[in-house]
């Protein structure tokens, strides 16, 4: 069983960063597809950044050229490290797992395992 325990968020001024991380169980790195979501409130939910077993990145518009996601096996864990914050990447943010890598990185529908998310909060 996939279990995904995220940690990290928090509140930051415009222009800060922040790390999140997600200690995941019971997955097998060579064959899983791990992705960020988030969704800020009253939104629908959108894939920030997908990660590919063979280390093959994606990442949403938003995302690109401020945020990275990179991966410890050994610590199991999964990262986000957002740089350049802006009160628009305010949301809650989920870490996710699709262990059949469904060829869409941000699909949500396509998403097997969601863990229960980290609150971000960037202020102006």
């Amino acid at each position: 069983q996939v279990q995904l325990v995220e940690s990290g968020g928090g509140s930051v001024q415009s222009g800060g960063s922040l790390r999140l991380a997600c200690v995941a169980s019971g997955v097998t790195w060579n064959t899983i597809c791990m992705a960020w979501f988030r969704q800020p409130q009253g939104k629908y939910r959108e894939g920030v950044p997908g990660l590919d077993p063979d280390g093959t990145t994606y990442y949403g518009d938003s995302a690109k050229g401020r945020f990275t996601i990179s991966r410890d096996r050994a610590k199991n864990t999964l990262y986000l490290q957002m740089n350049n914050l802006k009160p628009e990447d305010t949301a809650k943010y989920y870490c996710t797992a699709d262990p059949y890598c469904s060829g869409d990185w941000s699909d949500s529908h396509a998403i097997d395992y969601w863990g229960k998310g980290t609150l971000v909060t960037v202020s102006s």
